[in-house]
């Protein structure tokens, strides 16, 4: 095998890795590009994958033009996130004696190696509720910027 099949391999593997992959609900243009996408709001939907029947959408900007169609440009860190509870939740015991704190339940790449978005989930005992958090972070340097859903635990009928 050449070395540019192992490094377009690596490169994949990379790009694709994470905890889950989440559903595109829908999108919207932002900024037109005679060249490439347009810049655009990208609405995505994931389900937990540790706790039966809560789901997230997600809103992120997704960077065009010729960078964006390549997958070279990266994307800014404006995100933010809707959790619900859409069926009886079922905790595993990991969660709910506080041993899964900060787990990292959803991660995209939004650059070709360096940064990525995540959401992180957090059980609140005391109010009985699911906090998740997202995020970005670069290798090197983090971004401020993040948003949060609370998801309370309630009885389904």
């Amino acid at each position: 095998m050449t070395i540019t099949r192992l490094m377009i391999a690596a490169l994949t593997t990379l790009t694709f890795s994470g905890p889950l992959l989440a559903e595109q609900i829908g999108s919207v243009d932002t900024v037109f590009k005679i060249f490439g996408p347009d810049h655009k709001i990208i609405v995505e939907a994931f389900d937990d994958p540790d706790v039966k029947n809560v789901t997230c959408y997600i809103s992120r900007a997704k960077t065009g033009g010729i960078k964006g169609g390549l997958g070279l440009a990266e994307d800014t860190s404006d995100a933010a996130i809707s959790c619900q509870q859409v069926g009886p939740v079922e905790l595993s015991d990991k969660i709910a004696q506080g041993k899964a704190e900060g787990e990292v339940v959803f991660r995209q790449r939004t650059s070709l190696i360096f940064k990525k978005l995540q959401v992180v989930r957090f059980f609140d005992k005391k109010r009985n509720a699911l906090v998740y958090l997202t995020y970005s972070d670069k290798v090197v340097d983090g971004s401020p910027k993040n948003a949060l859903s609370a998801v309370p635990i309630m009885p389904w009928h």
